[in-house]
């Protein structure tokens, strides 16, 4: 029996660096994607040594279609036959009023949420069609949910993801290819730190007083979505931890 293949993009790090962890121990063939083939080549070998599993590696910006288009088109055949594509990258930047942003910063936030994961997806259909299975799974967030103040753009962003793969569910239907949003609440990982851009003080205040989702927590739904039966999608899921109720209401400990 041949093994099972996740793609993960973002993977050096948080949601997808654990999500990476769990599928190796399970035995599972990884692709990982990131932009830092520096970070790359640290989780591959680490990888390798702790679980003994398959890994290839592409370095790619996924908000630079054409470094996408040359990462997939030097994918090796024997691992085109893929069952996961987990599309993990992502990234808020700054909290700012809509008008006190930074131009840069939501155009960031557009590139790398939106257009990085739709350019990505669209790579990916030819496998998964030429295989007739495949299953996307695409990172989404509480912030499609329930629009908080500051958050102007990263929650358009992740809202568009949400609409998005409503629409590529539909589309995929006749391929038999399976679609799930994951929406996660506050996850303490590195998201808040490039958020702040480095302030961990600012950062840490997130989660002050309550205990978050952690990157595990998400790894552990990827993990259980996988093991779904064929006949089974679950197409939507929002995920907060317990001392959170929505984007508004924390229970907070003091």
């Amino acid at each position: 029996m041949s093994l099972k293949t996740i793609f993960i993009s973002g993977a050096t790090s948080g949601i997808g660096l654990e999500t990476a962890k769990l599928f190796a121990q399970h035995g599972w063939r990884l692709m990982l994607l990131s932009q830092s083939n520096h970070k790359l080549i640290s989780v591959k070998i680490e990888l390798e040594q702790h679980y003994k599993c398959p890994i290839y590696i592409l370095e790619a910006d996924v908000s630079n279609k054409e470094q996408l288009k040359q990462a997939f088109a030097h994918i090796p055949t024997e691992w085109q036959d893929i069952d996961i594509c987990l599309n993990n990258a992502g990234l808020a930047l700054g909290k700012d009023a809509f008008q006190d942003s930074l131009e840069e910063d939501w155009e960031r936030m557009l590139d790398v949420n939106v257009k990085g994961l739709i350019h990505l997806t669209y790579l990916m259909i030819p496998f998964f069609k030429k295989h007739r299975k495949g299953y996307f799974i695409n990172l989404g967030s509480t912030a499609a949910k329930w629009v908080y103040q500051g958050g102007a753009i990263y929650c358009a962003s992740k809202a568009a993801v949400d609409t998005f793969s409503e629409g590529l569910r539909i589309d995929l239907l006749p391929f038999d290819i399976k679609v799930t949003t994951i929406h996660p609440g506050a996850v303490e990982t590195n998201f808040s730190v490039v958020r702040f851009k480095g302030d961990i003080e600012k950062a840490q205040s997130i989660y002050q007083g309550l205990t978050p989702l952690y990157g595990k927590d998400i790894a552990e739904v990827v993990w259980y979505l996988a093991n779904m039966p064929k006949n089974v999608v679950v197409n939507d899921m929002v995920i907060t931890p317990l001392a959170q109720a929505n984007n508004h209401y924390f229970n907070r400990k003091k």
